[in-house]
């Protein structure tokens, strides 16, 4: 599935970071958890992360709090649903 950049969705969290980092967005727009940490943590970011229970999460860390826009049943779905949100 292309985005709106015309990129197919990348489909694991590294080929999403790849794909992001070619797509011009800002390193502090966005977390992965275990592939692309920021440090100093940024005040707002975009996040994805796997959830206890196995499933993947896509959200907002906002005002020192992280709010979960959507899971997913598999790390293609969310690493494509992340993308989109950031190009």
């Amino acid at each position: 599935m292309a985005s709106s950049t015309g990129m197919d969705a990348p489909q694991d969290r590294r080929a999403v970071r790849t794909a992001l980092r070619a797509a011009g967005v800002a390193d502090g727009h966005y977390r992965i958890e275990g592939v692309h940490e920021p440090a100093p943590t940024p005040p707002d970011f975009l996040f994805l992360r796997q959830a206890p229970d196995g499933a993947w999460e896509t959200g907002a860390y906002e005002r020192g709090a992280p709010h979960v826009i959507s899971r997913h049943p598999t790390e293609a779905a969310a690493c494509a649903h992340l993308f989109r949100l950031l190009t």
